[in-house]
């Protein structure tokens, strides 16, 4: 495909969060005889930490793309190889010597788009299957690993193929864009029904459906030819999960699954967890919640939720004891208590439970916060979180109160020393002014990292941030 004039550019998957190894392509947005240009996003890829858009670093045609979407790939590996014009001419005809003009150019510009920069060296990893499509990186394989999608698709939706312009992207939510992935199915072959030609979850079921209709025999005709066989063995049926017989279905742990999950286990079993319970009349707090939604004195168009006065409350606790906002220093064996307090709250994605944190919450406002809060929570429904919003949280609140559960024991967040679970609010019984009457009552409960945070610090905070949801009026006297 490439002529005496252009030289061959390959794109490496950066180092797109701090520290990481790997990452998992989601989505191709271009195809090997696409024209791209600088800045032009080419891939969506995921890491442990968040789902991140790929900006190729320069302009040309595309030549082949290294891996399928769903591959996951090493940090420094190619992925993309584009024909860029320019002065050395690429020996077209030898694919063993492509590597050597590629790693050229590469040391010159060190493109770093996304991220904290490259990675200076090669990360220690087990060795892990491929489907093969990443192994040879030769161009003539790869090349043909996007046909699959539209190849299968012509036979039982002849019309659906062109729903999308050639190059132009596929408009769907973050979640319907997961559940294409999941299932296995080009979203430039579906036909979208949602407002504007936006492709809705039942577009994607439906696809998924006519895909089935459709048999797999291409997956089982791939046994062990070379070249040819490449193409029909890529219908990314790699990435979806099989019942067995008895109905069991495994789904494999990456990206931010199976960063939650070894951050979980380290933290239980590095941190000695305590955790402390109290149950608050919030009558009064649910009063006010109502009185903000209906004056809209923080803004118009501010969410205004509960949790906006439980975060509230628990910073002016914080504010009270500072020495809760702390965490541990295992090398040098010291306590470090932080300047800002970086306010984490829980959020459950389509990919997994992820806590971006509100830099420096502790100085805002309430409508200050409340902004901050919505663009938080947004942020992470459309999982468009950036690894710098979840890194350098300090202290964590997570809403177990939304699924309708009262209470739990929350697992520190590594590398914090104080959890906050804000229970479901009911109207239950209560002694108030020595009467029996209904009220609004939630249970709170902390759980610290008892090496850093006694019972007292402990009891207090949990005390004070009660105190502030049964007379927010102290939301003034104390803040």
């Amino acid at each position: 495909m490439t002529t005496d004039v252009h030289s061959l550019r390959e794109f490496k998957m950066p180092d797109v969060g701090e520290g990481l190894t790997e990452a998992e392509i989601l989505t191709w947005y271009v195809k090997p005889g696409d024209t791209v240009t600088d800045g032009q996003v080419v891939c969506e890829v995921e890491t442990a930490k968040a789902a991140v858009e790929l900006p190729i670093p320069f302009t040309g045609v595309v030549e082949a793309l290294h891996f399928p979407a769903g591959a996951t790939v090493d940090v420094g590996t190619s992925i993309i190889a584009v024909a860029v014009a320019g002065a050395a001419p690429a020996p077209a005809a030898a694919p063993a010597a492509a590597p050597a003009p590629a790693a050229e150019p590469e040391p010159e510009r060190r493109e770093v788009l996304v991220g904290y920069g490259p990675r200076t060296g090669s990360a220690q990893r087990r060795a892990r299957r491929t489907n093969g499509a990443g192994a040879a990186v030769a161009a003539p394989a790869p090349v043909a690993a996007p046909a699959p999608a539209p190849v299968a698709a012509p036979a039982p939706v002849a019309a659906p193929v062109p729903a999308v312009a050639e190059g132009e992207r596929p408009l769907a939510k973050p979640p319907v864009r997961k559940l294409a992935k999941d299932l296995g199915i080009d979203l430039r072959t579906v036909v979208p029904t949602g407002p504007n030609g936006v492709i809705t979850r039942e577009d994607v079921h439906a696809a998924a459906n006519t895909a089935a209709e459709a048999v797999v025999e291409p997956v089982a005709a791939p046994a062990a030819p070379a070249a040819p066989a490449a193409p029909a063995a890529e219908p990314v049926a790699v990435a979806l999960p099989v019942p067995t017989a008895a109905g069991d279905v495994r789904v494999p742990v990456k990206g931010v699954r199976k960063a939650t999950a070894q951050a979980m286990v380290a933290s239980a079993f590095t941190a000695p967890h305590v955790t402390e319970f109290v149950q608050v009349d919030v009558t009064r707090t649910m009063k006010l919640v109502r009185k903000l939604k209906e004056s809209g004195e923080l803004g118009a168009g501010v969410r205004v939720s509960p949790l906006l006065l439980v975060a509230k409350a628990l910073l002016t606790a914080v504010k009270r004891h500072p020495e809760i906002n702390a965490s541990w220093d295992e090398a040098a064996q010291e306590i470090v208590v932080r300047g800002a307090v970086n306010l984490g709250i829980a959020a459950a994605t389509p990919r997994g439970l992820i806590v971006p944190n509100i830099k420096d919450a502790g100085s805002r406002t309430l409508p200050q916060l409340a902004v901050a809060l919505g663009d938080l929570v947004e942020t992470a429904r459309q999982g468009k979180t950036s690894p710098a919003d979840m890194s350098g949280g300090s202290i964590t609140i997570t809403n177990v109160g939304v699924f309708g559960v009262d209470t739990g024991t929350p697992i520190l967040n590594p590398g914090e020393a104080a959890i906050l679970a804000f229970g479901a609010v009911r109207e239950l019984p209560w002694v108030h002014k020595g009467k029996v009457v209904p009220r609004q009552v939630t249970t709170l409960a902390l759980s610290f990292d008892h090496r850093l945070v006694d019972g007292e610090l402990g009891s207090k905070v949990l005390a004070d941030t009660a105190a502030v949801l049964e007379h927010p009026k102290r939301l003034i006297t104390w803040g």
